[in-house]
Protein backbone atom coordinates (compact mmCIF):
# COMPACT_ATOMS: atom_id res chain seq x y z
CA UNK A 1 0.00 0.00 0.00
CA UNK A 2 1.25 3.66 -0.80
CA UNK A 3 0.37 4.46 2.76
CA UNK A 4 -3.03 6.69 1.73
CA UNK A 5 -5.29 4.47 3.81
CA UNK A 6 -5.14 3.01 6.96
CA UNK A 7 -7.36 -0.19 7.16
CA UNK A 8 -9.08 -0.93 10.82
CA UNK A 9 -11.37 -3.87 11.40
CA UNK A 10 -15.05 -3.64 13.31
CA UNK A 11 -16.49 -6.11 15.82
CA UNK A 12 -18.46 -6.70 12.13
CA UNK A 13 -15.95 -9.39 9.69
CA UNK A 14 -15.99 -7.49 6.87
CA UNK A 15 -17.31 -4.19 8.28
CA UNK A 16 -13.71 -2.02 8.18
CA UNK A 17 -13.15 1.68 8.48
CA UNK A 18 -10.94 3.45 5.89
CA UNK A 19 -9.14 6.16 7.22
CA UNK A 20 -7.36 8.49 4.36
CA UNK A 21 -4.40 10.09 4.81
CA UNK A 22 -4.62 13.79 3.39
CA UNK A 23 -1.70 15.15 2.03
CA UNK A 24 -1.97 19.79 2.47
CA UNK A 25 0.22 22.54 2.62
CA UNK A 26 -1.26 26.29 2.44
CA UNK A 27 -3.35 25.32 -0.60
CA UNK A 28 -5.22 23.04 0.77
CA UNK A 29 -5.42 19.36 0.89
CA UNK A 30 -5.71 16.26 -1.29
CA UNK A 31 -7.63 13.50 -0.56
CA UNK A 32 -7.77 10.07 -2.17
CA UNK A 33 -11.01 8.99 -1.63
CA UNK A 34 -11.04 5.38 -3.36
CA UNK A 35 -8.46 3.30 -4.76
CA UNK A 36 -9.26 -0.36 -6.13
CA UNK A 37 -5.82 -1.36 -5.65
CA UNK A 38 -5.29 -0.42 -2.44
CA UNK A 39 -9.10 -1.01 -0.81
CA UNK A 40 -8.57 -4.67 -2.02
CA UNK A 41 -7.22 -5.54 0.92
CA UNK A 42 -9.98 -4.18 2.76
CA UNK A 43 -12.32 -6.44 0.79
CA UNK A 44 -13.36 -4.30 -1.79
CA UNK A 45 -12.48 -6.54 -5.09
CA UNK A 46 -15.43 -5.37 -7.40
CA UNK A 47 -15.82 -2.02 -9.74
CA UNK A 48 -17.71 1.00 -8.61
CA UNK A 49 -20.81 0.48 -10.60
CA UNK A 50 -22.76 3.65 -8.85
CA UNK A 51 -21.65 7.06 -6.53
CA UNK A 52 -24.55 8.79 -5.13
CA UNK A 53 -24.43 11.28 -3.07
CA UNK A 54 -26.91 12.85 -0.38
CA UNK A 55 -27.61 15.81 2.08
CA UNK A 56 -29.68 15.89 4.60
CA UNK A 57 -30.46 19.26 6.45
CA UNK A 58 -31.72 18.77 9.44
CA UNK A 59 -29.89 17.32 12.96
CA UNK A 60 -31.33 14.18 14.29
CA UNK A 61 -33.01 12.42 10.70
CA UNK A 62 -32.26 8.89 10.75
CA UNK A 63 -32.11 7.06 7.07
CA UNK A 64 -32.17 3.50 6.74
CA UNK A 65 -31.64 0.39 7.36
CA UNK A 66 -31.06 -0.39 3.80
CA UNK A 67 -29.59 -3.08 2.05
CA UNK A 68 -29.40 -5.32 -1.56
CA UNK A 69 -30.24 -9.15 -2.36
CA UNK A 70 -28.50 -11.19 -4.46
CA UNK A 71 -27.83 -11.22 -6.94
CA UNK A 72 -27.70 -7.34 -6.67
CA UNK A 73 -25.89 -7.60 -3.66
CA UNK A 74 -23.90 -4.78 -2.90
CA UNK A 75 -20.84 -3.15 -0.97
CA UNK A 76 -20.78 0.33 -0.22
CA UNK A 77 -18.28 2.23 1.18
CA UNK A 78 -19.64 5.53 3.11
CA UNK A 79 -17.70 9.32 3.30
CA UNK A 80 -18.70 11.92 5.36
CA UNK A 81 -17.75 15.32 2.54
CA UNK A 82 -19.80 17.89 5.23
CA UNK A 83 -21.11 17.76 8.84
CA UNK A 84 -21.24 14.93 10.93
CA UNK A 85 -23.09 11.38 10.88
CA UNK A 86 -23.39 7.97 13.18
CA UNK A 87 -23.38 5.49 10.53
CA UNK A 88 -24.75 2.40 11.47
CA UNK A 89 -24.25 -1.16 9.79
CA UNK A 90 -26.13 -4.03 10.60
CA UNK A 91 -25.08 -7.86 9.87
CA UNK A 92 -27.96 -9.32 8.22
CA UNK A 93 -25.98 -12.81 6.64
CA UNK A 94 -27.04 -16.09 7.26
CA UNK A 95 -24.93 -17.89 9.65
CA UNK A 96 -22.83 -15.35 10.46
CA UNK A 97 -21.62 -15.31 14.01
CA UNK A 98 -22.85 -11.46 14.23
CA UNK A 99 -25.71 -11.87 12.52
CA UNK A 100 -28.63 -9.05 13.74
CA UNK A 101 -25.35 -7.69 15.61
CA UNK A 102 -24.70 -3.76 14.38
CA UNK A 103 -21.88 -1.58 14.39
CA UNK A 104 -22.11 2.43 14.60
CA UNK A 105 -19.15 5.00 14.02
CA UNK A 106 -19.38 8.88 13.78
CA UNK A 107 -18.14 9.69 10.11
CA UNK A 108 -17.53 13.57 9.82
CA UNK A 109 -15.83 15.79 6.86
CA UNK A 110 -13.32 16.43 9.51
CA UNK A 111 -12.47 12.93 10.36
CA UNK A 112 -11.41 11.58 7.05
CA UNK A 113 -13.06 8.23 7.58
CA UNK A 114 -15.04 6.19 5.41
CA UNK A 115 -17.39 2.86 6.33
CA UNK A 116 -17.04 -0.14 4.26
CA UNK A 117 -19.96 -1.85 4.17
CA UNK A 118 -19.75 -5.39 3.22
CA UNK A 119 -22.70 -7.24 0.90
CA UNK A 120 -25.02 -9.03 3.47
CA UNK A 121 -25.39 -6.00 5.90
CA UNK A 122 -27.61 -3.16 6.21
CA UNK A 123 -26.96 0.47 6.49
CA UNK A 124 -28.40 3.56 8.06
CA UNK A 125 -27.52 6.81 9.74
CA UNK A 126 -28.20 9.59 12.25
CA UNK A 127 -27.39 13.03 11.01
CA UNK A 128 -25.38 14.94 14.05
CA UNK A 129 -24.95 18.22 12.35
CA UNK A 130 -26.91 20.47 10.01
CA UNK A 131 -26.38 19.95 6.53
CA UNK A 132 -24.72 16.29 6.55
CA UNK A 133 -23.27 15.45 3.10
CA UNK A 134 -22.37 11.55 2.55
CA UNK A 135 -20.46 10.44 -0.93
CA UNK A 136 -21.72 6.72 -1.36
CA UNK A 137 -19.63 4.25 -3.89
CA UNK A 138 -21.70 0.98 -4.91
CA UNK A 139 -20.33 -2.35 -6.30
CA UNK A 140 -23.80 -2.92 -7.46
CA UNK A 141 -26.09 -0.44 -9.17
CA UNK A 142 -29.32 0.09 -7.48
CA UNK A 143 -32.34 -2.43 -8.44
CA UNK A 144 -35.89 -1.95 -7.28
CA UNK A 145 -36.58 -5.90 -6.88
CA UNK A 146 -33.62 -6.57 -5.16
CA UNK A 147 -33.83 -3.85 -2.32
CA UNK A 148 -34.66 -4.70 0.87
CA UNK A 149 -34.99 -3.06 4.83
CA UNK A 150 -35.32 -3.38 8.15
CA UNK A 151 -36.88 -0.85 10.66
CA UNK A 152 -34.59 1.26 12.28
CA UNK A 153 -36.14 0.56 15.48
CA UNK A 154 -35.80 -2.92 15.25
CA UNK A 155 -36.35 -4.60 18.73
CA UNK A 156 -33.66 -7.45 17.67
CA UNK A 157 -30.60 -5.30 16.53
CA UNK A 158 -31.44 -2.07 19.29
CA UNK A 159 -29.51 0.18 17.63
CA UNK A 160 -28.21 2.97 20.07
CA UNK A 161 -28.63 6.17 17.75
CA UNK A 162 -27.47 9.18 19.81
CA UNK A 163 -29.59 11.85 19.57
CA UNK A 164 -33.58 11.39 19.72
CA UNK A 165 -35.25 10.76 15.96
CA UNK A 166 -36.39 14.16 14.89
CA UNK A 167 -37.38 12.82 11.39
CA UNK A 168 -37.90 9.53 9.21
CA UNK A 169 -39.28 9.50 5.76
CA UNK A 170 -42.17 7.46 5.36
CA UNK A 171 -40.98 4.87 3.35
CA UNK A 172 -38.53 4.73 6.09
CA UNK A 173 -40.82 4.30 9.16
CA UNK A 174 -42.66 1.69 7.38
CA UNK A 175 -39.88 -0.40 6.73
CA UNK A 176 -40.56 -3.72 8.61
CA UNK A 177 -39.69 -4.94 12.23
CA UNK A 178 -37.98 -8.34 12.03
CA UNK A 179 -40.10 -11.60 13.28
CA UNK A 180 -38.82 -14.73 14.63
CA UNK A 181 -38.87 -16.53 11.03
CA UNK A 182 -35.87 -14.12 9.80
CA UNK A 183 -33.09 -16.00 10.02
CA UNK A 184 -31.17 -13.70 7.36
CA UNK A 185 -30.42 -12.93 4.11
CA UNK A 186 -27.90 -15.33 1.19
CA UNK A 187 -25.21 -13.27 -0.57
Amino acid sequence: MSGRFTIEDSPIAGVKLVRRKRLGDARGFLERMFCSDELGAAGWVKPVAQINRTLTAQVGVVRGMHFQRAPMAEMKLVSCVQGAVFDVVVDLRRGSPTFLHWFGHTLSADEDASMLVPEGCAHGLQTLKPDAALLYLHSAPYDAAAEGAISALEPRVGVTWPLPISEMSARDAAHPRLDDSFLGIDV
